[in-house]
């Protein structure tokens, strides 16, 4: 075990980190997060997309560490909102608004509404100091609810309606959710990929030969449908 490769999990939240760390148990990685590191400035979430942020937040970390980060997007994109609330699905109400107020604008906004169509939408970036990164992308597709239903899950999940299982995502267990989730899909993606990952951080890090011809800000997309 003396050859792990540090990934930084550019979050403060210790349920995604153990869910990370969890994920990729099998593999010579050691996983940490910005708590285990001295005060990081925040990083404010104005992207136009959840690409941007993902990789906004990856990158920046990756470059004050020095060590190869992950971040992580999420939204609910609604058709008939033209894609809101999108990049603002946690600030659709304000910065302190709760999961409940949310959902309650929400269904406000989709009253007489006959198109129920949506999309949560993930974006996993993982970057390195120099810039590069990779970017997994998982979506859902599935409806909005005429009103809230089961207590699970968190955010939009009670008004999010997943027509194959016949349940909104607040009614179904972690482990049904996981496994048709955005979220759930693109980290059983990476992790299917993660031992070239690996290869690819450690080709890319500032310590190899190769830094010095490293082209900047090189990504490379992932997507999943």
């Amino acid at each position: 075990m003396n050859n792990l490769t540090t990934l930084v999990i550019a979050t403060g939240n210790s349920g995604k980190t153990a869910e990370i760390e969890a994920l990729l148990k099998n593999f010579p990685v050691k996983i940490k997060n910005l708590k285990d590191f001295g005060p990081i400035p925040h990083i404010e979430e104005d992207g136009d997309s959840f690409d941007d942020n993902a990789y906004k937040k990856a990158s920046f970390a990756s470059r004050v560490l020095g060590l190869p980060a992950l971040a992580d997007d999420s939204g609910l994109l609604v058709e008939a909102l033209s894609g809101a609330p999108g990049v603002l699905s946690a600030r659709y109400v304000g910065e302190n608004a709760t999961d409940e107020e949310r959902c309650a604008k929400l269904l406000f906004e989709m009253k007489g509404k006959s198109n129920r169509k949506a999309a949560f939408e993930c974006v996993i970036s993982i970057a390195v100091p120099a810039g590069n990164a990779l970017t997994y992308v998982g979506r859902c597709e599935g409806l909005i609810a005429e009103k809230p239903s089961g207590t699970n899950g968190f955010g939009y999940d009670p008004i999010f309606y997943y027509p194959s299982l016949n349940k909104t995502f607040a009614e179904m267990s972690m482990e049904e959710k996981s496994s048709v989730s955005h979220r759930g899909k693109a980290l059983a993606e990476l992790k299917s990929e993660f031992s070239k990952v690996l290869v690819w951080i450690n080709q890319n890090m500032p310590d190899t030969d190769k830094f010095n011809v490293i082209q900047g800000c090189e990504k490379t997309d992932i997507i999943i449908r």
